[in-house]
């Protein structure tokens, strides 16, 4: 008899996780703890670090004393947001597989997991469609002006200023668009952007450029890119290498009166320019799903500023996507349990052992 702890919260509950694991092993006489943190109704932080902010984890929802009182016995647990912290790990013995319903096991201290020899696993492109289709309403609602207008007329100001050729927006016919970081996301955006007509431009070191090809999108430079786009839209994954990849020397790049998008992590951007920027006419429009901090501060500039959408960390947020990231959680957990080969894991160092 195996127990299993499924971790869940409002978005991705606790029964999605024993649904589909009950699925994918039918048989296996599985027994469920559960626990059900309060994301998304708290933003989520860090939890578990000490004064010098050693031993936490990066984004988590709940406590590691909530945790470990769930976990009891289990020696499996599927999770989006529960921490589990160098502390969690250590004073639970039994657990041998943490899976983690996330793109990455930031809730996770994967290295005191690596340690105890735990493997860690994950859900690459959960929210690719969410994400891309999220990124793509961005771009029109900033291009046409869908929600400055929507917002003007609830106030009762008829905008038929828009119509005016110097306020008219533009259309992704012909335009080109330019796509910083080219996986799942990325490329989902770029074939809906090339069936709306724009010419796509990628910069991404990674990118494939067989597939590019392809996909009919032309590679260059990040610099390359910032010159000759009206639109650019971000969709790469944060490293120490990408923080800040965008900033105030290559944003000055941008053609005038361009549009930036941010659907993807706040450390993408340095939004400090930004103000700025919008305010010389460099940025024409800005939309934004995440920030350099979440949420924003009540006296951020960039809430009084013209020409800017802001939307609460959405993009992902589809039931589609908290289906999918349970089932390939899911999965990933009756592979451990039926000793077959993982296919997410991001440490995989510890396969060829093991918590014993």
């Amino acid at each position: 008899m195996t127990t299993v702890l499924v971790a869940g919260d409002d978005f991705i509950a606790p029964d999605l996780f024993s649904a589909a694991l009950g699925e994918a092993l039918p048989s296996a006489g599985l027994t469920f703890r559960t626990l059900r943190t309060r994301w998304p109704n708290e933003p989520f932080g860090p939890v578990g670090a000490d004064a010098h902010g050693n031993g936490g984890v990066k984004e988590a929802s709940g406590t590691e004393d909530q945790v470990l009182e769930a976990l009891g016995d289990a020696s499996v647990a599927l999770t989006q947001m529960a921490p589990f912290t160098a502390r969690v790990i250590r004073e639970a013995p039994r657990l041998k597989f943490i899976g983690v319903a996330r793109g990455g096991p930031v809730n996770v201290d994967v290295a005191a997991a690596t340690a105890a020899g735990i493997p860690v696993t994950f859900t690459p492109g959960r929210n690719a469609a969410a994400a891309a289709e999220f990124a793509v309403g961005l771009i029109l609602a900033a291009l046409r002006r869908i929600t400055f207008a929507d917002a003007a007329l609830k106030d009762g100001v008829w905008r038929g200023d828009y119509y005016a050729y110097e306020n008219a927006g533009l259309e992704l016919d012909g335009a080109t668009v330019g796509l910083v970081g080219y996986g799942a996301i990325g490329a989902i955006v770029a074939r809906v952007l090339r069936a709306f007509g724009a010419h796509v431009l990628v910069s991404d070191p990674y990118a494939d450029k067989a597939r590019a090809q392809a996909d009919g999108v032309e590679l260059t430079t990040l610099d390359d890119l910032l010159r000759r786009s009206s639109v650019v839209s971000l969709h790469a994954r944060v490293t120490p290498e990408t923080r800040h990849l965008l900033n105030a020397d290559n944003l000055a790049l941008l053609p005038e009166g361009a549009v930036l998008v941010n659907s993807a992590r706040g450390d993408l951007l340095d939004y400090a320019p930004l103000p700025g920027l919008l305010e010389s006419g460099r940025l024409g429009a800005l939309a934004l799903d995440v920030y350099d901090v979440e949420p924003p501060p009540a006296d951020w500039p960039l809430h009084r500023a013209p020409n800017v959408i802001t939307t609460p960390h959405l993009a992902g947020a589809t039931r589609q996507t908290a289906d999918r990231a349970a089932m390939i959680t899911a999965a990933e957990a009756a592979r451990f349990l039926r000793g077959d080969p993982l296919r997410h894991v991001a440490n995989p160092e510890v396969l060829t052992g093991g918590r014993s």
